[in-house]
């Protein structure tokens, strides 16, 4: 779009807007347009057809614009709706007089209403004469007097094939109340009132006008200066507002994007519209806004009768009905007491605004002293603290402690933020803040986190700061910065004189290590900070539960498990707890243990009744769609990452982001849902320079969605980056990362079987020491097609008849179904069609299990170019040296078929080679029979004869057919 397109933008209303262009565009040839654009009070109607009538495509196409608006107090003058329309003539003065109708003469004379009918029709013809167009904006239709909107309705009806776009724009709920409900608005109407038959003329279009959303409120930030708006602050600046648009923009034009990072209860709203309530309030009877105050001190909601306590009422009743009139506050009786509510969270911030310092100070000391709950009367009493008090900063830093212990990490936060600022020391104000950060990011609020960071610029550098700063740029994925920051942290720092500076370090170093996937420095940290940390501290447990990992990555498998039950004798199973459940889940994960992993993993995903870090849930749910996927239920794995997406987004943390892609990728692809596949690698994508945790699933996701359309240099593009990672990390440790037997296999399939044979020997090697089952099962495979390239065809049967031995005992259906579909397609490749086609009947009957219908197509394709059926009939062999029969597809072999579906579908000789694993010589063999049998002398005439399998071909593999 046009740079000027941001008004648009700006408005918030893309799609409608995008709308509104396409009835323009239609207009274009000759036949009018009409939209009803729909929408309750404050929702931008008026807004968005005066940013879409500033467009440079509007104001390019449109010759004319006459506007007009319905007002209530105009409505009993006659036609003066339309004395608004033709006012505006160019040219002209306005030629029908607008009268008030009288008793005795209703102005509804047919005759009259002709006249002007047929006025208003001359002039559209006349401004919508070729190559002109002409818009007819009628604003707040529903208060247009009758008169107007029967003459607006005669003119339409007879327009005919002009150049006119009608623009009707009506407040649903003002229609609903006065016409009823026809359609939306109702049936019981008046037949003559020429509004309802207005918004249903034949081919009107209607633009429905709700809340915006966050993505409506996304676009709106776009391209505005400053930082930009997280989805996370766009959904809280909706749920503060309900989505109104005469709210949202001002604030967004008012505050900086860091405000909506912050807490909810401490929201701003507009300066007009604190304004506009304190005027509500200044006209309200005393008690009615007294009530009001106490009600925003208490909260967005707040018991009846502790409001009325607080505020000094003397008639309840007749406050709460003032309140309501004025639209401040409703009462509720769900619930198992009345209650008060503010119909929005910012009608309170605007009530709360109102208040100044010392008002505000007052309610929350009284309304702390009418607490009963201790945590309310400690909230209260530091809202009215505006001046250090250790004391009660010390009561907010033991709270937050214990809201910490329980996983309620963003009333953790809330505390320890109060604390550090009530705390009149400066070191623990410092040590406070940083606290009050962990917690933000415990509680997937990364946003709010790093603005909080400005409140630690201060303070002197210190080890405390930089590790958090460094804590932070490892969840948004920058290995780099964070290196610095942690080394600069752990020089600074001297352990024996602050142990707990150090043990955090240690802690951040630990997920550093994770990070990178690096066994060794992650056990080395975990070491440190459980020497460093009190038993049960964050440090300390964390330590224990990442531990397991560090050993497993370097194939320690006895003492990661030792480590975990070390855990197991801990007396309380807390929010901590979490940390430990996630770590086993991947280690057993890791070592085919795949039905426990699974269960561990769940365990580690917070519910509303089991709270916990959204940083470690995240890991857990990524690991989850793992070994869902392992075990086959890929519905559920999807529904994981759905899950996890939505709060990763939310959270901000970039460090998981493509390990929750990775799954939906692959699982997308294998059912041949390409463009899923694609929006999965495109959102999960890393830079080369990321974490090996964020490049190892990108770069796997990127090689399998490749290996399921057969393009296997498209594979080995996609591991070169694994390929050229440092070593000595654990990254090739089996059970972790199942990348090698992609890699190998890609090898193999391009021919370059040497290079696959010296790739594949250290990794079997590994398995092998290891005993790792699953591992040495996908590496058989491809060894198998090593010998079989070679022409040991028997130590290929035996390889691929072990690698099947070795997953006999575990759940993994896909491994087991992979293993089947080389074997298969090797032997058929080496002419042992029966045997062949067994292994592939067997791999198509698990991948239709599993609804992985790529390859359900690969394994048919394959079997038609055995030429062997199913129940082991037998069709033409390879390579028959028979004459070319002149025919039809019909004619094909199954050989021919198959390469016929291929090279139709826009492959080239060598991917159709590689994926039928036969010679290029082979397919060219071939090619020239079927051109003979189908009459044609080209690649896109075979298409043209071969339409239906090659476009089968081609939505199986994910290729477009060739034009």
């Amino acid at each position: 779009m046009p740079d000027n397109d941001a008004g648009a933008f700006h408005n918030g209303r893309t799609a409608q807007f995008q709308q509104l262009l396409a009835l323009l565009r239609s207009v274009r040839s000759g036949l009018p347009a009409l939209a009803i654009v729909s929408g309750g009070r404050g929702m931008g109607k008026t807004s968005l057809v005066e940013a879409f009538l500033r467009q440079d495509e509007v104001t390019r196409e449109v010759t004319t614009v006459l506007r007009a608006a319905g007002a209530a107090w105009e409505q009993p003058f006659d036609f003066g709706l339309v004395q608004q329309l033709l006012a505006q003539r160019p040219g002209t003065a306005a030629s029908v007089g607008a009268q008030p109708a009288g008793p005795a003469e209703p102005a509804k004379s047919s005759a009259r209403l002709r006249q002007v009918g047929d006025n208003l029709l001359h002039v559209i013809h006349e401004l919508a004469r070729p190559g002109h167009t002409l818009v007819l904006w009628l604003d707040d239709l529903e208060l247009g007097d009758v008169a107007s909107l029967q003459a607006l309705l005669y003119a339409l009806r007879r327009v005919g094939p002009v150049r006119l776009l009608t623009i009707l724009c009506v407040d649903q709920h003002t229609a609903a109340a006065k016409y009823g409900e026809h359609r939306e608005y109702g049936k019981h109407t008046e037949p003559e009132d020429g509004f309802t038959d207005l918004i249903s003329l034949p081919g009107a279009v209607t633009i429905r006008l709700g809340p915006l959303t966050a993505s409506d409120v996304l676009s709106m930030w776009r391209g505005s200066p400053g930082p930009g708006l997280t989805t996370s602050a766009a959904r809280a600046v909706v749920e503060h507002t309900g989505g109104n648009p005469a709210l949202v923009r001002p604030l967004l034009e008012q505050f900086d994007a860091a405000v909506w990072s912050g807490s909810p209860e401490h929201l701003p709203a507009p300066a007009d519209y604190v304004v506009s309530v304190a005027e509500s309030l200044k006209r309200m009877p005393p008690e009615g806004a007294a009530l009001t105050e106490a009600a925003a001190v208490l909260g967005v909601r707040s018991q009846l009768a502790r409001a009325v306590e607080l505020a000094g009422v003397r008639d309840p009743v007749a406050a709460v009905d003032s309140a309501n009139a004025a639209g401040l506050l409703r009462i509720s009786t769900a619930h198992a007491e009345t209650r008060l509510e503010f119909p929005l969270p910012v009608v309170r911030a605007a009530v709360y605004q109102h208040l100044g310092p010392g008002r505000r100070v007052a309610l929350h000391t009284a309304a702390a002293a009418i607490m009963t709950d201790p945590l309310q009367r400690l909230n209260h009493r530091a809202a009215a603290a505006l001046l250090p008090d250790a004391s009660l900063a010390a009561e907010l830093e033991s709270t937050a402690e214990y809201f910490a212990s329980g996983g309620a990490w963003h009333r953790s936060a809330e505390a320890y933020a109060q604390a550090a600022r009530l705390n009149p020391k400066l070191s623990e104000r410092e040590s406070l803040l940083v606290k009050a950060v962990d917690a933000m990011v415990g509680a997937g609020e990364l946003p709010r986190a790093e603005a909080a960071l400005e409140a630690l610029d201060s303070f002197a550098p210190s080890p405390r700061s930089d590790a958090v700063r460094g804590y932070l740029a490892i969840l948004r994925g920058r290995p780099a910065q964070a290196e610095a920051l942690l080394h600069k942290a752990w020089t600074a720092v001297d352990p024996s004189t602050d142990a707990a500076t150090a043990s955090g370090i240690c802690q951040r170093q630990v997920l550093h290590a994770l990070a990178r996937f690096h066994g060794r420095d992650l056990v080395t940290w975990a070491g440190r900070a459980k020497r460093l940390a009190s038993p049960g501290s964050p440090p300390a447990v964390e330590a224990q539960a990442i531990e397991g990992l560090g050993l497993g990555a370097m194939g320690r498998y006895d003492e990661a498990e030792m480590s975990y039950r070390t855990a197991d004798h801990w007396p309380e199973r807390g929010a901590q707890y979490q940390r430990i459940d996630m770590g086993r889940g991947w280690l057993h994960l890791a070592m085919d243990r795949v039905e426990e992993a699974r269960a561990e993993l769940a365990g580690a995903v917070p519910t509303e009744f089991a709270q916990g870090s959204q940083r470690i849930s995240l890991w857990a749910q990524g690991w989850l769609a793992r070994a869902d996927f392992a075990l086959g239920a890929w519905d559920e794995a999807l529904r994981t990452v759905e899950n996890a997406v939505a709060m990763q987004e939310e959270s901000g943390i970039e460090l998981l982001r493509p390990l929750l892609h990775w799954s939906g990728a692959q699982i997308h692809a294998l059912r041949g849902n390409w463009d899923a596949a694609a929006h999965h690698l495109d959102r999960g994508a890393a830079a080369s320079d990321s974490y090996p945790t964020m490049l190892l699933p990108y770069c796997l996701a990127q090689a399998q969605v490749a290996e399921t359309k057969a393009d296997y240099d498209g594979v080995i593009r996609a591991l070169m980056p694994v390929v050229r990672m440092q070593r000595g990390g654990g990254i090739d440790e089996p059970g972790f990362w199942p990348w090698q037997d992609h890699y190998a296999n890609a090898l193999v399939m391009v021919g370059r079987v040497g290079e696959a044979d010296s790739f594949l020997a250290p990794h079997e090697e590994l398995a092998a020491r290891r005993g790792h089952r699953s591992t040495s099962a996908r590496l058989s495979y491809v060894r198998g097609r090593i010998q079989a390239a070679a022409g040991n065809l028997d130590a290929a049967r035996a390889t691929f008849q072990g690698g099947l031995a070795q997953l006999d005992a575990l759940p993994m259906p896909y491994a087991r179904a992979r293993v089947k579909f080389a074997y298969g397609q090797t032997f058929r490749r080496a002419g042992k069609r029966k045997e062949a086609a067994t292994m592939l009947a067997e791999a198509r009957e698990l991948f239709s299990v599993l609804g992985a219908k790529a390859y359900v197509d690969r394994c048919s394709r394959e079997l038609r170019a055995s030429g062997v059926s199913t129940a082991g009939t037998a069709g033409q062999a390879d390579g028959a040296a028979s004459p070319p029969a002149s025919g039809g597809p019909d004619d094909l072999t199954e050989q021919e078929k198959s390469v016929a579906a291929l090279v139709a579908s826009g492959l080239s000789n060598k991917e159709a080679a590689a994926e039928l694993y036969v010679s290029v010589k082979t397919v060219q063999y071939h090619l020239t029979r079927i051109y003979a049998k189908l009459k044609v002398t080209s690649r896109s005439g075979l298409a043209a004869a071969y339409p239906g399998k090659a476009a089968e071909t081609a939505e199986s593999s994910g290729r477009s057919l060739p034009q």
